[in-house]
């Protein structure tokens, strides 16, 4: 039976991680932090300055315990990990895929249907408890994208309806924000990436980020080439692979974290710095904030989910395509607002 681990965010400057015995231990200006158990690990995410021993990364490759590091602002830099993982059948028959475009452009529908419907159900769930105008028009245009989606057979017409479908999303996103928090400075005016021009922004590029680790070394524990994906094109240094899964995880895992965070006034706009250019970081402890809720319900919520997607996806490369499990839909009932 497979086991869904923790990820161990270290997000403290100038900590130094090092091998106690079969646990990692965290030291910051010559104190203990912590011990943590090595077994109990998926993975270690390093944000900005940390530090790890060498007979801590040698440990960790033979377990099967990925190291990744980040900048503080959440951008993903280097990884050390073991040996691949898997069999080269099970990449080849990957591979394959790729250059079918009927299956590329059947996975790549899957993805797509799944992000803009759980997108769709995040306005409609706002709708529910605050009807506007601007809500109901795009839940109505999102509605529209997912009969076109379904339907569609072309790639370049897929990317084209997924991009027409974000700006629609993005464009209500800031509806979503209680009127007290966007007067707090917490306002949404567009997608704004590498750097977030505001706070917004940068909150979802962090969760964007630790997302997109989980699923990645979901990934290449079953021996999935997270580089070689269907939706996003093939770039060098990009998992396009773990970008694809992402797509419908999204709105499920990281925006309905961001908006319970900046809703619930568990972050403001104080969390954040801007810098002379206009580009936004989180503070030392917003991240820490961030991360905290992904920790507590990563064992049911963050990592199942990815996992047993990838899972399933290295059945359906393996000539199962009845084990293919669609798109991931979430099924939201009615709740009462905020107070």
């Amino acid at each position: 039976m497979k086991r869904y681990l923790n990820t161990l965010f270290v997000t403290t400057q100038d900590t130094w991680l090092s091998k106690q015995g079969e646990c990692v231990e965290l030291h910051h200006d010559g104190q203990r932090l912590g011990t943590i158990p090595l077994h109990t690990l998926q993975s270690i995410a390093c944000f900005g300055r940390v530090s790890c021993s060498p007979y801590l990364l040698e440990h960790c490759a033979a377990l099967g315990v990925t190291v990744s590091w980040f900048s503080e602002s959440g951008r993903f830099m280097a990884s050390v990990q073991g040996p691949t993982r898997g069999n080269v059948l099970l990449r080849r028959a990957q591979y394959r895929a790729t250059d079918s475009p009927r299956q590329t452009a059947d996975l790549a529908r899957s993805f797509l249907i799944g992000k803009v419907a759980n997108c769709r159900t995040i306005l409609m769930r706002q709708a529910r408890n605050a009807p506007l105008p601007a809500l109901s028009a795009a839940i109505e245009s999102l509605g529209h994208t997912l009969r076109q989606l379904r339907r569609e057979d072309d790639l370049e017409t897929l990317r084209g309806l997924e991009g027409d479908a974000a700006r629609t999303y993005f464009g209500a996103f800031d509806l979503l924000i209680r009127p007290q928090c966007r007067a707090g400075g917490m306002v949404f005016e567009q997608r704004s990436r590498r750097p977030p021009m505001n706070e917004v922004n940068c909150l979802l590029s962090f969760l964007y980020t630790l997302l997109a680790h989980d699923i990645r070394s979901a990934c290449e524990s079953v021996g999935l080439d997270p580089a070689v994906g269907f939706l996003h094109r093939e770039r060098p240094g990009r998992a396009s692979l773990a970008l694809d899964i992402m797509e419908e995880f999204r709105p499920y895992l990281a925006d309905r974290l961001a908006l319970s965070l900046i809703n619930r006034q568990q972050l403001t706009a104080k969390d954040f710095i801007r810098a002379p250019s206009g580009a936004v970081t989180m503070k030392e402890k917003a991240e820490k904030r961030s991360s905290s809720p992904g920790r507590k319900e990563k064992r049911t919520t963050w990592s199942i989910p990815s996992s047993m997607n990838a899972w399933l996806s290295a059945l359906f490369f393996s000539s199962r395509p009845a084990c293919w499990p669609g798109p991931f839909v979430m099924i939201w009932k009615p709740i009462p607002p905020l107070s």
